[in-house]
């Protein structure tokens, strides 16, 4: 069948809810009217031109550009604001992190060790297997615990003389998991003075303070739609010293590490969306986790059977519920949950038509079947006390009716 066609179908099919409550801004989201309103302009109104031409349009597209890194790089205590560079997405962030590096130190590829936790996105385990196809590094996986914690003293058994890099999130896009960042990268420096630290911060950023000096972290991701920004921007901070090989070839505009035409509409959007994320920071996030724990007692107090996904209270992003519902297949939940206006994510987010358990809950020692039940709801500011209620009502009896129709036993 032609795939419009059908996709046209099972929208016609589902038809429109009454009340509809999105809690999947893992995988993407809505974008803010004022951060559409930031962008709108800059598509045809002005700097609309290109960042690296010498005219007015393209010095009005450079200045949002140079506008955003500042703004950034103020978040994030980054002292040169040069040291950012814009990407299409997280994704291509983190490929220039790890891929631009390992390239770059080729010729020491052979014998090489690239340290990464099992519980890595997937953009930084691709893409240090391919580099490791390609030249010869050694990847290792770090293990985790159950919560999803990476041990310090575990990793330090991992890090010798021939560890070029480390890669270790400062918080998990699936289970929530903050990782203690700071001691992981005093870990690996004093371990070995000469391994590059990279972490992404995708998750993490505008829900936990993050300070690159403080942290000691040599390259750090963020991407634009984790933060209500728009999707097709993402930024890497790379640190003064590192050098990085281009992975793609093309081009340079602004950027002398990703070629291309830098999206200034988009760019504009990113820098409204940390504009208003870092607005009331401290209230924002005290306010979303709120909801999240009301959300996750209400699951635990009205479904039997439930496993939490990841830790639970401060070592946990503020947005994040994972749970595994035992004897429901995520993906038949999802839809259940759909048909009601609830829109959560099942498994891996980077995954979800895949029938395959996420990496992430067989790293934390799920089993295959717990992890195939379960759903990632995660919160915003944006979210009322009304939708988590509305939440509550849908979730149980959903549940309820896939158990009785289900095989497992």
């Amino acid at each position: 069948m032609h795939i419009p066609k059908k996709v046209a179908e099972l929208l016609k099919s589902h038809g429109r809810p009454l009340r509809e409550v999105y809690f999947d801004l893992e995988n993407s989201g809505f974008v803010p009217e004022e951060v559409v309103e930031a962008m709108i302009p800059y598509f045809n109104k002005r700097g609309y031109g290109h960042p690296s031409i010498t005219h007015r349009v393209g010095w009005e597209a450079l200045e949002v550009v140079y506008e955003a890194k500042e703004l950034i790089a103020k978040t994030l205590n980054i002292r040169n604001p040069e040291n950012i560079v814009f990407t299409h997405s997280g994704t291509e962030a983190n490929n220039l992190a790890i891929l631009g590096f390992l390239i770059k130190n080729r010729s020491r590829g052979k014998d090489k060790k690239v340290v990464v936790s099992a519980i890595e996105h997937l953009s930084v385990i691709f893409p240090a297997r391919f580099a490791a196809e390609l030249f010869g590094y050694k990847v290792v996986l770090v293990p985790v615990d159950r919560e999803g914690f990476v041990d310090p003293e575990l990793l330090k058994s991992f890090i010798d003389r021939d560890t070029v890099l480390v890669s270790i999130q400062v918080a998990n896009h699936e289970i929530g998991t903050i990782q203690r960042i700071k001691e992981l990268s005093d870990v690996v420096k004093s371990a070995n003075p000469e391994a590059v630290f990279h972490t992404d911060a995708a998750d993490a950023y505008a829900w936990t303070p993050i300070d690159v000096e403080k942290a000691g972290v040599d390259m750090l991701t963020i991407s634009g739609h984790k933060v209500h920004g728009p999707r097709g921007v993402g930024a890497l901070y790379v640190r003064e010293g590192i050098e990085l090989e281009p992975p793609l070839r093309g081009q340079l505009s602004v950027e002398k590490l990703w070629p291309g035409v830098e999206n200034v509409p988009l760019i504009a959007g990113l820098k409204k969306a940390v504009e208003i994320m870092f607005s009331n920071f401290d209230h924002r996030v005290a306010y979303v986790k709120n909801l999240r724990d009301k959300l996750e007692k209400g699951i635990l107090d009205r479904v039997p059977e439930v496993l939490v996904n990841g830790p639970l209270g401060g070592m946990r992003v503020a947005n994040n519920v994972n749970m595994s519902f035992l004897r429901v297949e995520g993906e038949a939940l999802t839809v259940a949950l759909s048909l009601h206006g609830v829109y959560v994510s099942s498994g891996s987010a980077c995954s979800s038509r895949v029938l395959e358990p996420s990496h992430v809950l067989l790293a934390i020692g799920r089993k295959h079947e717990e992890a195939h039940g379960s759903i990632l709801f995660k919160l915003c500011h944006y979210h009322k006390e009304d939708d988590v209620k509305y939440a509550l009502e849908v979730v149980p009896k959903a549940v309820e009716m896939l158990r009785k129709i289900t095989a497992w036993r």
